[in-house]
């Protein structure tokens, strides 16, 4: 079911320095992939890494080739920063929550429940975008609340709680 060759994983928080490092801010606090990847994309731009150290608790201090000016460094403030999705080391048990968006949603028993059409990042937890016959339904990425994700056949089982809120779609 992936289809897309980059993958939005950090922000770009601030310049540090004088010399164009960028702190980034990774979308998943644990996530380490930023320490392990040999470019990144900012907008249409790629960089070559030429060093990513962790700032403690959860943000990453970039060095990027031909990123050499605090001004150029602080203009990318709030802009995104993408891999390529090859780069990514993902465990056999581990998908991406962008791979979710088109995926049919089913509780144990088969009911459908609706498709997932995209993904809220942050807050308190990020949530699944689930539209069902007209209603929206924000689904918390908990392991309590998703059974099973099969992306080769585009269906991931659920287990709502009780008296999930729904609203209509606008």
């Amino acid at each position: 079911m992936p289809e897309q060759t980059r993958v939005e994983v950090a922000v770009v928080s601030k310049a540090h320095g004088i010399k164009g490092e960028i702190v980034a801010i990774p979308h998943d606090p644990d996530s380490t992939s930023l320490a392990d990847v040999a470019t990144v994309w900012i907008g249409d731009r790629s960089y070559k890494v030429v060093r990513a150290r962790p700032l403690p608790p959860s943000a990453f201090l970039l060095q990027l080739e031909g990123l050499s000016d605090r001004d150029v460094a602080a203009g990318l403030r709030g802009q995104t920063i993408s891999v390529d999705r090859d780069e990514l080391a993902l465990d056999d048990d581990e998908v991406l929550l962008a791979d979710l968006v088109g995926c049919q949603t089913r509780l144990p028993d088969g009911t459908p429940w609706g498709e997932v059409v995209g993904v809220e990042l942050g807050g308190m937890q990020d949530r699944l975008v689930i539209h069902h016959e007209g209603m929206e339904r924000l689904l918390p990425v908990v392991d309590a609340f998703i059974a099973d994700i099969d992306l080769d056949a585009g269906v991931v089982v659920i287990t709502p709680p009780d008296g999930m809120p729904e609203e209509p779609i606008s």
